[in-house]
């Protein structure tokens, strides 16, 4: 099987079988147990590396935490860490429906909290530890919303909040969507059809992709 083969398959899994848990029928204590391994590389909030090293998931679209999650499993994305936590025998599709789910609703807020007198040390500290603001990437914003808007928005949508089983990339980090991109660039990550030349990342121009990264710097004040 091919890894667009692989992934397709995985789409009508996923459009017969993954619906989003509304968060009043989250089981938040099991979610959070499910969660608890995964927080020390993406953190006790989802908000992932600093460096980029792990990717934001917090307030990630569920369907597409699912689509990744079975493809670690099924080794069409391949994660070497990531595989032998989803194999079923560990990380069955309820749990990753439910994981996927908590994740969807957890918020990181773009600015700093206001603060009460009352508020301690302790309380002060975990508040501004959900804070993530992503620092500006160079490169020709205006470019860059040309080129996102004509050639990402139909997928990830107009303020790249994603769409469907297409992700969210406005407040992830800009190094690691530049590693991600290199990775579809090379063929180590499948983006559109399996040896496709023809994708959306393949028409950008030079210089490009590092202006559409810039230009999702400035969208990450819009609040979800």
């Amino acid at each position: 099987m091919t890894h667009f083969q692989g992934l397709r398959k995985l789409f009508y899994l996923l459009l017969g079988g993954a619906l989003v848990l509304p968060a009043a029928a989250l089981d938040i204590d099991r979610a959070k147990d499910i969660y608890g391994p995964c927080a020390a590389c993406h953190g006790p909030f989802g908000a992932g590396g600093k460096q980029g090293e792990y990717p934001r998931i917090a307030g990630q679209l569920p369907k597409y935490v699912e689509q990744q999650l079975l493809a670690f499993q099924s080794q069409v994305r391949i994660n070497l860490p990531m595989y032998p936590y989803t194999r079923e025998r560990e990380l069955d599709d309820q749990d990753m429906k439910l994981v996927a789910a908590y994740l969807a609703q957890i918020e990181l807020p773009t600015r700093p909290p206001e603060f009460k007198d009352s508020d301690d040390a302790l309380a002060r500290l975990l508040a501004m530890e959900k804070v993530m603001i992503i620092p500006r990437a160079a490169g020709d914003i205006e470019n860059g919303k040309a080129v996102y808007q004509k050639n990402c928005a139909v997928c990830h949508g107009k303020t790249a909040q994603g769409r469907g089983m297409f992700p969210m990339l406005v407040g992830q980090y800009t190094n690691y969507l530049q590693k991600q991109i290199d990775a579809y660039l090379q063929g180590d990550r499948p983006h559109d059809e399996e040896g496709a030349r023809t994708g959306a990342l393949y028409r950008l121009k030079d210089g490009d992709s590092q202006d559409v990264l810039a230009y999702l710097t400035t969208l990450q004040a819009v609040e979800r």
